[in-house]
């Protein structure tokens, strides 16, 4: 067996939630003093589910185990499989047994409506039911020890490819979150808080991330990781035309709208025009003119 280790994740200084879920996750926290408890969170892309378990985890000085469901190719590989080694084949248990016997473990089920094989989430019945046991072959009986929260996370549309609807029964035992994109004063205050830039860079990059966000006929989903990568370049100098172009993984067309939206907030009236100089070891980019265009 691989000596896994589970650690306690560093809270982030700047994590804003609503007052509401705040007191849900307390609730959360209390209930599982009784019994194991399961936590649903969906949303849109890029909102912060994934970093909502690992301040959960983080807050209430508990350790974490996040497995990637969507690497899930085969039954039963949540909890092991076989493995050649030199002429022998032997069961390697993998992290999940262990992280589920820790007491006040959270177990982060990552994009749980993505594995890759359809039964791959079978054992997962027994150990978020009422039992909270499940019988393996390999390693016997395995039971989910006190204290213990799974998370589940999941981007739910039709815009997810390789998704599946979650089952019904798996889903029923679950309570859920709905998240969304912060507001964008929220949004704002957090890109000033984590990047230093000033007041104004930040309300100029949320009103046109939102732009794009909520563009109804075309909307584009960025996620508050991809508004942090504009506000760093923003605080290291870089204009925040040049700071959304190169942040964003955006098509030709996709760009087009996101310069003609800073140009409506920018009211920049063209690209400025550019420098060639060459890059390369002591090419002395700052000393060379070349062409312009």
């Amino acid at each position: 067996m691989k000596d896994h280790k589970l650690a306690i994740p560093e809270p982030d200084k700047h994590f804003f939630i609503t007052r509401e879920l705040v007191r849900f996750l307390h609730r959360i926290e209390k209930l599982s003093d009784k019994y194991p408890v399961n936590v649903l969170v969906v949303g849109k892309q890029g909102c912060g589910k994934s970093s909502l378990v690992r301040q959960f985890a983080a807050y209430f000085n508990r350790p974490l185990a996040t497995f990637q469901i969507g690497l899930l190719t085969e039954p039963g590989q949540l909890f092991g499989q076989y493995e050649i080694r030199g002429s022998e084949t032997v069961y390697q248990e993998n992290l999940f047994p262990k992280a589920i016997t820790t007491p006040r473990c959270v177990i982060h089920l990552e994009e749980i409506n993505r594995p890759e094989h359809p039964k791959a989430l079978n054992e997962l019945y027994s150990v978020l039911s009422e039992d909270r046991a499940i019988w393996i072959d390999q390693l016997g009986l395995v039971r989910v020890s006190k204290g213990v929260v799974f998370f589940a996370t999941m981007n739910e549309g039709e815009e997810f490819v390789g998704t599946e609807f979650l089952d019904a029964a798996l889903r029923d035992r679950f309570y859920m979150i709905h998240m969304d994109y912060l507001p964008a004063q929220i949004e704002q205050r957090l890109l000033m808080l984590k990047t230093g830039i000033r007041e104004e860079e930040a309300a100029l990059i949320t009103r046109v991330i939102n732009r794009l966000r909520n563009d109804p006929e075309d909307p584009f989903p960025i996620s508050v990781r991809h508004s942090l990568m504009i506000a760093e370049l923003v605080a290291l100098g870089a204009p925040i035309r040049e700071a959304i172009t190169y942040s964003l993984q955006i098509s030709r067309d996709m760009l087009e709208s996101l310069l003609l939206s800073i140009h409506v907030e920018t009211k920049e009236v063209a690209a400025e025009s550019q420098d060639y100089v060459i890059f390369a070891p002591d090419g002395q980019e700052e000393n060379q003119k070349w062409a312009r265009i």
